[in-house]
């Protein structure tokens, strides 16, 4: 899989549209999204997509983003002396890439990996010291950081999966929760290891519970116990445990084909229709809802294609080529 890093010339650039930005190989003046800045008085590469940034925000480095010309995209955690633990400025870096893929166009699959064989250690301790400093009110702001960042990311349009080797702890174990798929290597482990510490993992608490479900949650979160990777498939965190780091590149590989296979839109209205009848009553008004959404889809540009294409015997327009 032919990949293109957003900090490489060329680089990967966002043509703004609308709604959306078009994702291509880009002039030598392209913009690089390897991380967003937050410089009040740099232009926004969401507002002004073509301007090419100097890279001098305290966020610089700490994403790498990789992307193939087909929208696979790759954000990477790039802490790796620190096991990719979270502060402050990891964080918005990845709320940042997160929001600048939400309105991209052609980005089909996001998938989200550790750099150095860690996929995240959670919370950084200096920034955790640098915490029991802080206001309550300070520390709220500091919370509502973190769980913008994974609502940004629970709302990308594009298929979501986590490739996790090594520890994920605290908000890494809560990362995995947030994205669709999440597969990890069988050396893998996982803990809310909160608790040992006083504290409760209360921002990624909405994401887990929906995962795993309210009884492994409150086992798990009161214990702090950690936990192997064959324990989180059976719980319902990972969708799939594989051998090594070479057989989670083997996945990493099969998923983006078979992403890239699916009509981007259907994608996007799938995800929407889970969160929109999961734990609804199942009455005329929601079967009335569903048909209204399927017969929406069946005249749909798109929907037109796909069944086309499958009666034809030929590969639909958003086929890899």
């Amino acid at each position: 899989m032919d990949a293109y890093r957003f900090d490489d010339k060329p680089a990967l650039w966002f043509r703004r549209k609308p709604r959306a930005f078009e994702i291509g190989q880009g002039p030598p003046n392209g913009v690089y999204i390897a991380t967003s800045l937050k410089e009040p008085a740099m232009p926004n590469p969401i507002a002004d997509p073509l301007v090419e940034l100097p890279d001098t925000s305290p966020t610089s480095g700490l994403v790498r983003t990789e992307a193939t010309m087909d929208g696979a995209v790759t954000v990477f955690l790039n802490r790796p002396e620190r096991k990719n633990a979270f502060h402050a400025d990891l964080i918005s870096a990845l709320s940042d890439v997160f929001e600048t893929l939400h309105g991209a166009e052609g980005v089909r699959v996001v998938f989200l990996r550790g750099e150095g064989g860690a996929f995240s250690a959670g919370a950084d301790l200096e920034w955790m010291r640098e915490a029991m400093t802080l206001t309550e009110a300070d520390n709220r702001a500091d919370a509502m950081a973190m769980a913008v960042m994974l609502k940004r990311l629970w709302d990308l349009p594009a298929l979501t999966v986590a490739l996790v080797e090594g520890a994920a702890f605290g908000g890494g174990a809560g990362l995995a929760a947030v994205c669709d798929l999440a597969v990890a290597t069988r050396a893998a482990r996982f803990s809310f290891s909160e608790v040992r510490l006083g504290l409760i993992p209360a921002t990624v608490s909405p994401y887990v519970v929906a995962a795993i479900g309210p009884r492994a949650a409150r086992g798990l979160f009161a214990s702090g116990r950690v936990f192997d990777a064959d324990e989180a498939l059976r719980i319902g965190l990972l969708t799939e445990v594989v051998a090594d780091a070479a057989a989670l590149d083997g996945a990493h590989e099969r998923i983006a084909r078979e992403a890239l296979a699916c009509a981007p839109g259907a994608m996007e209205a799938a995800k929407r229709l889970v969160d929109d009848v999961a734990g609804k009553e199942i009455d005329h008004g929601l079967m009335e809802e569903t048909a209204r959404r399927i017969a929406a889809i069946r005249v749909s540009e798109e929907g037109q294609e796909g069944v086309r294409a499958f009666l034809e015997r030929r590969r639909p327009a958003w086929g890899p080529g």
